[in-house]
């Protein structure tokens, strides 16, 4: 054990943490921080879904020529800049097989700004709803936002309704009429499950029978490699709702597929369907009824007046070089694959299990995410005995998981760490495994 329990405890109230369960990510990031700085220990961190490289030099280069041409000085169009928007159209068209027009495709500052602006849109157009049905696990911050906003909303855990199952409890969840919207992410953030279009062909229908909107996070785009999902305009493609559902909103974000996860900036591409639904209940806080005109000039207008204008430039190109091939971004993420196999087997074999295993009967995919459990521990507990060996994570009672358990990051993991990892999970094994 590196880190005595009374170190940990001391901390965690010192920084006005409750509990360690329950503590978020960037708590955590905080805890952790401040610990290897006392204690003069490195840790194996895990916790955070932090790009473990470079950012695509296509964007770097393009949107350093655009500050050198004076954009930093111009406010962006609210709409977004013209390339931005005509290249998503084009990404979604060549890597999902959906057709949106440039109009509809509308960036943010990452998926995080993207989702709270969809929560306050979407759950506002019909006074007698209430707001989204999360399926979970999720990324907690999203509930967070509907806290914030004082929406009401609902959940459950997907890990006992795969597949044909998930039809009877969407229905239950959804035949009341109250919920405005669904969300979940596909892959799946924490667990990496990923949807089968079955599934999403559940979602979608159903969506479309209770007129609801889904909101698609595509945070991790492509990302399940057991497929390649990363040529243009030739199948296999993304699986998405959109070839399912008439409203949705699909997130795209540049953070984890093209590591440019610091100049927050994503985009959002909504359905036609939905960008011309007229809901009179909006104008209880627009101008207008027009979804796509509340959208854009209300709540994006409101919300940040644009995002980095620059950054749209490195989008573009980004999504740019995708669309032409010149860029394969697919085959340029597949470390974190490659580093999440080898960090589950040494998990394995010091005597964890992984919690969320399979997509429906096919072992889930190894990428940026994976969560495991140790005997009849406590997701707190696990945590916390965890940090005391060195190794940070975070605890699943924060996403909406009925498991026990931890969420594991790949990202972060270097090659010269694995032995480390290794090392620290024996110590903990051997000490626990005996109890």
């Amino acid at each position: 054990m590196l880190i005595p329990f009374e170190i940990i405890d001391k901390k965690t109230k010192e920084l006005g943490i409750n509990s360690i369960e329950t503590a978020s990510i960037r708590e955590l990031l905080r805890l952790i921080n401040d610990i290897e700085k006392e204690n003069n220990v490195q840790f194996v961190r895990m916790e955070m879904g932090i790009p473990g490289l470079p950012p695509e030099n296509v964007g770097v280069n393009a949107q350093t020529d655009a500050l050198k041409n004076g954009v930093a000085a111009l406010y962006p169009d609210i709409r977004g800049i013209e390339e931005l928007k005509n290249e998503t159209s084009r990404f979604v068209k060549n890597f999902l097989d959906i057709d949106i027009i440039p109009e509809y495709c509308v960036p943010a500052a990452g998926s995080m700004q993207a989702g709270i602006a969809c929560f306050m849109t979407v759950n506002r157009m019909y006074k007698n709803r209430e707001g989204t049905l999360f399926i979970d696990p999720g990324f907690p911050v999203q509930k967070v936002q509907c806290k914030l906003l004082g929406q009401a909303f609902r959940s459950f855990d997907i890990y006992n309704y795969r597949a044909e199952k998930l039809h009877d409890k969407l229905e239950e969840m959804l035949c009341d009429g109250k919920v405005s919207s669904i969300l979940y992410s596909n892959p799946n953030n924490p667990s990496w499950i990923c949807f089968t279009d079955e599934e999403l062909s559940i979602i979608g229908k159903l969506a479309n029978k209770y007129e609801v909107t889904v909101i698609e996070d595509l945070a991790y785009f492509a990302m399940d490699f057991r497929k390649n999902y990363g040529n243009p305009g030739v199948p296999p493609y993304q699986p998405t709702v959109a070839k399912y559902a008439d409203r949705y909103v699909l997130l795209i974000s540049s953070s984890k597929v093209f590591s440019y996860a610091g100049e927050r900036i994503g985009v959002m591409a909504v359905s036609d369907k939905l960008w011309n639904t007229k809901a009179p209940d909006l104008l209880r806080y627009h101008s207008s009824d027009l979804f796509g005109h509340a959208f854009v000039f209300g709540t994006m207008y409101a919300l940040s007046s644009g995002t980095s204008h620059s950054a749209q430039y490195a989008l573009a190109a980004m999504l740019k070089a995708a669309s032409e091939g010149s860029l394969d971004f697919v085959s340029n993420i597949k470390k974190y694959g490659e580093t999440a196999k080898k960090m589950k087997e040494i998990f394995l074999k010091n005597g964890f299990t992984i919690v969320y295993d399979k997509d429906i009967n096919e072992p889930i995919a190894d990428g940026f995410y994976f969560t495991v459990t140790y005997g009849d521990m406590t997701s707190g507990e696990l945590l916390t005995k965890l940090i005391s060996h060195g190794i940070c994570a975070m605890a699943l009672n924060i996403t909406g998981s009925k498991k026990q358990g931890v969420r594991a990051c790949s990202a972060q993991i270097k090659p010269e760490q694995i032995p480390v990892l290794n090392e620290r999970l024996a110590a903990f094994n051997k000490k626990y495994s005996e109890k």
